[in-house]
């Protein structure tokens, strides 16, 4: 496999994770180093670990995998989507701290369902018989990347266009999860 091939595949996948990135980051009260490198991060780790389990899983789990890896994705995204909406509607709080999609638990799921497209890859390489370390590192690097400006991008539409973008972020989820699981039952 081409290193042009593998760096197309990784911006393949790393697409779900831009476009969640920006939405994570238009919530963000104040954008931070620690806050884009967790994110950056665990979004790389997520998406080059998860091809290599799906390479160790090979064909004899691809029917189990496939049947609900979609299902997941679909209610992890929805999930934090409706969560960051009706964090945009409620009256502010001064006791109250915003929900970091940097930090936790939404942290890793947000993680985890942008990179499960990336097990089925892993388990496509496998029957290609492709060694999965290369595209892996290269897979995780490109998300790392890609993360770290959709959460630039998402920072600067967020102080421009406030609550409004907010919405559209938890709405973008709320989509690509919908996606994901039309991709997999049509």
């Amino acid at each position: 496999m081409s290193f042009v091939t593998i760096l197309l595949l990784a911006v393949g996948l790393s697409m779900d994770a831009l476009a969640v990135a920006i939405s994570a980051a238009v919530t963000l009260d104040q954008l931070s180093g620690r806050r884009v490198f967790r994110l950056a991060f665990h979004f790389g780790l997520f998406q080059a670990v998860m091809p290599i389990v799906g390479w160790l899983a090979g064909m004899q789990l691809q029917q189990i995998i496939a049947s609900w890896d979609h299902w997941v994705a679909f209610g992890l995204l929805t999930f934090i989507g409706a969560k960051a909406i009706r964090t945009a509607f409620a009256e502010p709080d001064a006791n109250a701290s915003r929900n970091d999609p940097t930090r936790g638990l939404t942290l890793i799921g947000l993680a985890i369902a942008t990179s499960i497209d990336a097990l089925a890859v892993g388990v496509g390489l496998a029957m290609l018989r492709v060694s999965i370390w290369y595209p892996s590192i290269v897979i995780g690097c490109t998300t790392g990347a890609l993360t770290a400006i959709g959460m630039l991008i998402g920072t600067r539409l967020g102080k421009r266009f406030g609550k409004k973008v907010e919405v559209a972020g938890g709405l973008v989820l709320i989509g690509i999860g919908l996606r994901i699981l039309l991709e997999h039952v049509l």
